[in-house]
């Protein structure tokens, strides 16, 4: 009998979940329930003996259900399904995607650590790294886009805490500039400051690209996280977060998690599986939208630039980075208006069919102005070395007919 391998679009609809266990219902049911019940004290016994770490699990050993804080059927197959995109050995899901980015920098940065962090970032990100983060005693570094590797190792041996680098975060494409960088290069910057006893670890956000259009871990990446709120979610009526990495690191985020207790819940993470299931569909709808809303933007009078991966000039290592690291332009455009916030809100409020809303990913189309909104807690300092400025404008598209949101935008221009 031959065999074949399942792509993960078609996987979504089944992997990890059998009906047999569940009186045969072909969709997986909400497990609405703290705690479970052990056949015997035995198998009490065993399954925390595995949880807590006394010991190490048996070849064909594993941790059984126990209690809904540290694992659930509904968030056990929704980790498993998205380890498929990624083809992550392990994931974790939170209540947001701050509570997965904050549990892995809690967890692998202690006191006296640098932290180098790429820029632009979301603004919640940026808060949390730039003023939390130093409260605990955590050293904060930013990078950005325009500095070379020899630039960004110059930077760090400049800081005089080289010897103390644990970790970099970055956003590729960053939010909300679409700005991009070679994870291969910041790589070999971890390896660079690494050490027989201390390995620097990369993390990258890869909420803008979702899990179909960028796999962080073909580049070297050791953490993918994600706000899954957004694509993973998509129709923006849930909040959720996930963490997905090797072996080794994720049992320290799933301790941690088990201790914060920021843990999705069942109702949330069964609502990821009905997305799931779509996902493909709706990603690659919106980014076909997209493009065609990022040419007409690019040639439209009223604006000065376009920020979109689809219209990077062949030749520029932006270029070519986004060839290699990416498998599709995405969903995300934002742009330079001609004017000002005048102009920007102008445009905004004649829109009709778009809502002026934050997040991204869903399957209507959003815009807002970063600047007064998601980024009004950056450094200005910060947001004018960015380009986030009064005149730009971000937009998430969404599944509607591509004529009709070009439409939207066309008329709304029109009355600046």
């Amino acid at each position: 009998m031959s065999t074949h391998k399942f792509s993960p679009e078609s996987l979504m609809m089944s992997h990890g979940y059998n009906p047999e266990l569940s009186e045969g219902a072909v969709k997986c049911p909400i497990f609405q329930t703290s705690t479970f019940e052990y056949k015997s004290a035995e198998e009490g016994k065993a399954f925390f003996e595995i949880a807590y770490g006394l010991r190490e699990k048996g070849p064909k050993e594993e941790l059984g259900l126990i209690y809904s804080r540290i694992n659930n059927p509904n968030l056990e197959i929704l980790e498993n399904r998205l380890c498929l995109w990624d083809k992550a050995d392990d994931c974790a899901v939170f209540e947001s995607g701050m509570s997965a980015i904050s549990t892995v920098l809690l967890e692998f940065l202690k006191p006296g650590d640098l932290l180098v962090h790429g820029n632009p970032l979301y603004g919640g990100t940026d808060h949390f790294i730039e003023h939390f983060l130093p409260t605990i005693g955590i050293h904060t570094l930013s990078v950005h886009p325009d500095e070379s590797y020899e630039d960004i190792l110059d930077i760090i041996e400049a800081s005089g805490k080289a010897d103390k680098l644990a970790m970099i975060f970055l956003e590729t494409p960053a939010n909300p500039t679409n700005a991009i960088v070679d994870i291969e290069s910041y790589k070999q910057i971890c390896k660079h400051f690494s050490t027989d006893d201390k390995e620097v670890l990369l993390t990258i956000d890869n909420t803008y690209m979702g899990p179909l259009w960028q796999h962080p871990f073909q580049f070297g990446a050791d953490l993918i996280v994600y706000s899954a709120t957004k694509y993973i979610g998509g129709h923006s009526d849930l909040i959720a977060g996930a963490v997905l990495g090797n072996s080794e690191l994720m049992p320290r985020v799933k301790t941690l998690r088990t201790f914060l207790g920021n843990m999705l819940s069942p109702n949330t993470a069964w609502l990821l599986l009905r997305s799931l299931e779509t996902l493909k569909v709706r990603m690659t709808q919106q980014t076909e939208n997209a493009q065609q809303i990022a040419a007409f933007l690019a040639q439209h009078p009223s604006v000065e630039k376009v920020n979109y991966l689809g219209l990077l000039k062949e030749g520029t290592e932006a270029y070519t980075i986004y060839k290699k690291q990416c498998e599709a332009p995405g969903a995300m455009i934002s742009f330079d208006i001609k004017g000002g916030e005048k102009e920007a809100f102008k445009f905004m409020n004649s829109l009709k069919l778009f809502k002026i809303a934050v997040s991204l990913g869903s399957t209507e189309s959003l815009v807002q102005h970063p600047i007064t909104m998601t980024h009004a807690g950056v450094d200005p300092v910060h947001r004018e070395r960015m380009q986030i400025t009064d005149k730009l404008i971000r937009l998430s598209i969404g599944v509607e007919n591509a004529k009709d949101i070009i439409w939207d935008i066309d008329q709304a221009l029109d009355e600046i």
